[in-house]
């Protein structure tokens, strides 16, 4: 959240508590009682099955943290990282749970702290860990211009707040506890989303809104979450791409390119098949000319299930602005299998529309795993 947004938000509740007190001195039956108050939305929790930063609504900002720990023999390494995540355990269930050490982030608004911890697929090779055995790096795609230091690493953080303040400091005491262990920061990226009303679909910065078919519970569950019944039940695999955009090339085109390009409108976010966001993209539609409605080069419909036997990503990708000449997307999608993605990148990169426009400049794969219970550590099933 920016600062202006955050002195709108200071001067709506200005307003309101000058309202109120006007309110408040008026005399007679006429005087109205005060507006109620904004909703408070829900504390996500940090204790349960699952990670809040998968399943809990998306928030505004966000920043994401790898680590990579120092090189040693497996049973070393085993109790490093054993340590470690008991202390990143601690540090994000108090910073959640409204009870955090460091007192920047006491006195102010409840950061509504939600995060994942994820371990990469070198560090479960390197250290024997019980983790999918579908975990692994994902192939080179045509068109990457990876950077290393933008990419990888051992474990993978995810932060989430409605705002960036509580996610700094936290990053810090987290770099801090890393550092403690032997192990570094191997990189940092920040994000944001616009403001939505919430249940809405966020839009990216081609403006497009992004994330609109997502999987439902039962596809979830079979597409993003472990097999049920067994030891990755409650687990996924993010998988992490840092997209740069050209935003100044793609608002050049014309509108109707860019939705042809997309697949979408970019009004109300409908499919060129449909007339509402939500109905399902008919890839096989065509026109009285016998030309695909959706072209053969669209986003919608080279990334569609329907080319891919179902199979569906949870998607909550991010927006970032880091220089003039780099800004662009946060891809991150939940999969069972990271297979899933390459499959659909592999489409992508072949004829992408987008192409154009777009560069991926950093990657990374972690399993998230499962979340802990009230006086648990993430972790737990790593060992067995």
């Amino acid at each position: 959240m920016d600062r202006r947004a955050l002195i709108a938000g200071g001067g709506a509740v200005l307003a309101a508590g000058v309202g109120a007190g006007v309110v408040a001195l008026g005399r007679g039956p006429s005087a109205a009682p005060p507006p109620p108050g904004p909703t408070v939305p829900a504390v996500p929790p940090f204790h349960g099955d699952r990670q809040a930063g998968v399943t809990a609504p998306q928030q505004p900002a966000t920043l994401l943290l790898a680590l990579d720990l120092a090189p040693a023999a497996t049973s070393d390494g085993r109790a490093v990282l054993r340590s470690l995540l008991g202390e990143l355990t601690r540090l994000l269930a108090d910073a959640a749970g409204g009870n955090p050490a460091d007192p920047r982030l006491r006195g102010a608004e409840p950061a509504r702290l939600s995060s994942l911890v994820g371990v990469g697929p070198g560090l479960a090779a390197r250290l024997g860990l019980n983790v999918p055995p579908a975990l692994a790096e994902l192939p080179a795609f045509p068109g990457d211009r990876l950077d290393p230091a933008r990419g990888g690493g051992d474990l993978l953080l995810q932060l989430c707040a409605d705002d960036r303040w509580p996610l700094t400091v936290l990053a810090e005491l987290l770099g801090a506890a890393a550092r403690s262990a032997g192990a570094t920061v191997r990189w940092t990226q920040s994000g944001f989303l616009p403001r939505t009303p919430p249940g809405t679909t966020p839009r990216n910065l081609f403006g497009y809104k992004d994330g609109t078919a997502n999987p439902g519970a039962a596809e979830a569950k079979q597409w993003v979450w472990g097999a049920p019944g067994g030891p990755y039940e409650h687990g996924t695999v993010l998988v992490y791409r840092r997209i740069r955009m050209d935003t100044a090339g793609f608002a050049a085109l014309p509108e109707d390119r860019r939705d042809l390009a997309m697949g979408r409108r970019l009004g109300d976010g409908a499919p060129l098949t449909g007339t509402a966001e939500h109905e399902d993209p008919d890839i096989y539609a065509k026109n009285p000319d016998g030309s695909y409605v959706i072209p053969n080069s669209a986003h919608v419909r080279l990334s569609s299930p329907r080319l891919d036997s179902g199979a569906r990503m949870l998607r909550r990708g991010y927006s970032y602005d880091d220089a003039p000449d780099d800004r662009g997307l946060l891809f991150c999608a939940f999969v069972r299998d990271p297979e899933q993605f390459t499959r659909v990148q592999n489409r992508l990169a072949a004829k992408d529309a987008l192409n154009s426009f777009l560069v991926h400049t950093g990657s990374a794969v972690a399993y998230v795993l499962p979340g802990a219970r009230e006086g648990g550590v993430l972790g737990e099933g790593l060992w067995g």
